[in-house]
Parts: C-alpha cells; sequence; structure tokens
C-alpha cells in the first residue's frame, strides 16, 4: 500500500441495502465497497438493516433500532428502514424515507469518530432523500459528497403513472434538484441518465454542470455469476421440464412491462415463461396470468444460487416501460450476460440497454409496449439454440471485458482523488 493510499482519510457509505440484504443496489454497493477497499480506503458503511426480500425486517434481524459491527476495512452500521408493505401508500412512504433518512444521517455523523473529518461520504439514491442527508453529514465532517444515482427520480415515477400527485411531484422534483446541486459529484449509469442530470444541474451550475456529474456504469461479478448448463437442480424443483423457458428475474413493479411477457405466453404455448422475484406489481400479474398454463411464478431464489437461476432460462426478458430507458438502467441486463444467455430487451431505442446488446451482440431490443415485436424476438430465440448459445457467448465476452468489478472500483477511486 503506497503512503498516498494510507494518507487518505476514511470514507462513509450512505446506501439503502447493503450484503446480506438482497437488493440489486446492495449487491452493487457491497461490491464497490469491496473494491474501494481493495485499493486501500477505509470505509464506514451506513445502510439500513436487510428488509428488501418481503418488505419487512429480516427475522434475525430484529430488536434493535441499530446494529453497528466492526469490520477488518471500517464498520457496518444498520438502522430501521422503517419499511411499508403498501407501496401505494406515497405518505407513509414518505414518512418512513424520512425516518430512516433521519436516523441513517445521525449514524454518518458517528461512525469512526464523532463529527470527524473524512475523505468523503458517498450516498446512493433512490431514496432521493438521502441526497440532503449525505450533503448535511459530509459538510459537518468537512469533506466533499458523491451522490450516487441508480434511478432519476421522480422522473420514472411519473413515467410509469405511480406519482400523479402535483404537489409531490413538485416537491419531488424540488428535493431531486437541491441535492443535485449540493452534492460536489454526481455518479450516474448511462450517458442518457448523465444528459438528464446535466440539463437540471445547468440552470445552477451553468457550463460548469457537465464537470460534476459522471458516468460509472454499474458492473457484475463474473467470478460469481458463470455460464452453466441449462439442467439445473432449480428447474427440476420447479418441474419446468426439458423444454425452453424464458425467464423474467428482478423486481416485479409497475416499471417493468410485464404484461408483454403474458401477451408472449399466450401466443407460445410451448415454451415456459418464469416470473421469479416479488414487488407491488406481482399480486396483479398473477391475476391477469389466471388460466395461462405455462406461465409460472416463484419468489426470490437465495443470493448464493443466483448463477443457478440465471442458467435456468434459455432466454432472458427485460422489459421497460416507454420513457423509462432514458432514467433507468436494469443492472439485471448485466447478470444476464455474465450467465452466457442472452436478452430480448423491450426499451426505448437509443438508450443505454439496446446500445450495450447492440454493442455486444448478446440479444436483441425491441421498442417499448410492443407485444407483437417482443413476442417475435422471442419465438426467433428460443427456434435456434444454437443461436442462442452464440449471443450467450458474445454476452460474456462483452461484460468481462467491459464491466468489471475492478474497472468500476478503479472510476470510483480516481473520482474520490480528484476531489480530495
Amino acid at each position: 500500500m503506497t503512503a498516498e493510499l494510507t494518507a487518505f482519510r476514511p470514507l462513509v457509505v450512505l446506501c439503502p441495502h447493503f450484503a446480506p440484504d438482497t437488493a440489486p443496489t446492495g449487491v452493487v454497493m457491497t461490491r464497490i465497497v469491496e473494491e474501494l477497499v481493495s485499493l486501500g480506503h477505509t470505509v464506514h458503511v451506513v445502510t439500513s438493516l436487510p428488509w428488501y426480500r418481503s418488505h419487512q425486517i429480516e427475522p434475525e434481524w430484529t430488536g434493535s433500532f441499530v446494529r453497528s459491527e466492526i469490520t477488518p476495512w471500517g464498520s457496518i452500521t444498520r438502522v430501521h428502514p422503517f419499511p411499508g408493505r403498501d407501496k401505494s401508500n406515497l405518505a407513509r412512504r414518505a414518512l418512513g424515507f424520512a425516518a430512516y433518512s433521519l436516523l441513517a444521517g445521525l449514524q454518518c455523523l458517528r461512525v469512526g469518530g464523532w463529527f470527524r473529518r473524512s475523505g468523503a461520504v458517498i450516498a446512493m439514491s433512490p431514496p432521493l432523500t438521502l441526497g440532503l442527508t449525505g450533503w448535511v453529514a459530509s459538510r459537518l465532517r468537512r469533506c466533499p459528497m458523491v451522490f450516487n444515482i441508480q434511478d432519476v427520480f421522480p422522473d420514472a415515477a411519473v413515467e410509469t403513472g405511480a406519482i400523479s400527485n402535483r404537489t409531490i411531484i413538485a416537491a419531488a422534483s424540488w428535493l431531486e434538484r437541491v441535492s443535485y446541486r449540493a452534492a460536489d459529484a454526481v455518479t450516474v449509469l448511462s450517458d442518457d441518465l448523465r444528459d438528464n442530470v446535466v440539463a437540471k444541474l445547468t440552470p445552477a451550475r451553468g457550463d460548469r454542470a457537465a464537470d460534476t456529474v459522471h458516468v460509472i456504469p454499474n458492473f457484475v461479478d463474473t467470478d460469481a455469476i458463470v455460464p452453466g448448463d441449462r439442467d439445473t437442480p432449480y428447474r427440476a424443483e420447479l418441474g419446468l421440464g426439458d423444454g425452453p423457458v424464458v425467464l423474467y428475474a428482478g423486481n416485479v413493479g409497475f416499471s417493468q412491462s410485464l404484461d408483454l411477457v403474458l401477451a408472449a405466453a399466450r401466443a407460445l404455448p410451448e415454451v415456459t415463461f418464469l416470473i421469479n422475484g416479488n414487488g407491488a406489481a406481482r399480486p396483479s400479474l398473477e391475476a391477469d396470468a389466471a388460466g395461462i398454463p405455462n406461465v409460472r411464478f416463484a419468489d426470490y431464489i437465495e443470493p448464493s444460487r443466483l448463477s443457478e437461476l440465471l442458467a435456468t432460462g434459455d432466454v432472458h426478458v427485460v422489459p421497460l416501460r416507454r420513457g423509462l430507458g432514458r432514467v433507468s438502467v436494469p443492472s439485471k441486463t448485466y447478470s444476464i450476460m455474465a450467465a452466457g444467455r442472452p436478452v430480448v430487451a423491450a426499451i426505448d431505442p437509443n438508450t443505454a440497454v439496446p446500445r450495450i446488446l447492440a454493442d455486444s451482440g448478446g440479444g436483441v431490443a425491441v421498442a417499448p409496449d410492443d407485444a407483437p415485436a417482443f413476442t417475435d424476438a422471442i419465438r426467433s430465440m428460443v427456434g435456434d439454440p444454437a443461436r442462442c448459445a452464440r449471443l450467450g457467448a458474445l454476452a460474456r465476452a462483452w461484460v468481462e471485458q467491459e464491466a468489471s468489478p475492478a474497472a468500476v472500483g478503479a472510476a470510483y477511486d480516481d473520482l474520490l482523488r480528484s476531489l480530495a
């Protein structure tokens, strides 16, 4: 370890999920922290008690509002996330986010020594409230703040109709602008998200807005997720048989056009469609799928079996509603490609995922919400196993070269040092 690395002050990372929580953003931030530690950083993580799987705190983590542990590289402090099972109750969710942000903010000031100067505070959104929490913590700890944006909010919620109240939209938009302007640097996952954030920063920062926003894509652990045989134990557990399986794995929410999956299943009765995951839209989706015998639902699988789950699908789908391709980059795309499986995406053209698939050759993208085109793309894939294998190999080769954890960790390290 060089003297420069040793001298860098400890980092504070504020994020909504962290291992062993199973949320995709938790997987991302856990690995970013691991990479920063490997580069010599001391890191104090402030996050929530694990709750993502069932939207309530896991039984083994109940009994305390705050839990802290010392690690060889710093510490992890977990606080109560005040979760609500009803995602449609926006007032309840807002209160939960506010309470969590306040409690987490207090811990951000405590970890590593009360108000002790830090190298930087890295805050992750969503929830958007962590932007102001991170900014306050960074100022009191006399260090820069990096705001990591996974989804642009409230744009995505407005596009899906999850938020329609004008007052709530105005308040969320105000909080978004204030959070961006408070940050010393904003990181986003794609050029589309960068353009979105720069446009919102320009009125306040002018020509300097573009220098504030940095594109650092998510990554995939190509050591943990590897191509596997399609005849997995999980396929046998679910009784899927040896026929073709089209798989959607991830959050079953209102941002995903999973009605396209049902339309494809009706048109392709010889193909099994597996929807693996949970979320607010699952009950209504299951009701809509009643009477379609080749649609199956399954709950989240253990994280240690992710590679096995991904191998179970012969073709994977990534559907996203119209207008969301420019404000969200589904991280599941990288995992699918690491598993050596082809992708059929239904996402806005000329956005991140279609560009990735075109550059890698690892799949095809069709227009969002276009059921006939989506169905035809799936039909073409499952009817040509040799093509699936070829596209899957191209996908795997691309992520090995372009989306490694080491490259992403180095990009964050470079950014932090430039701010220091």
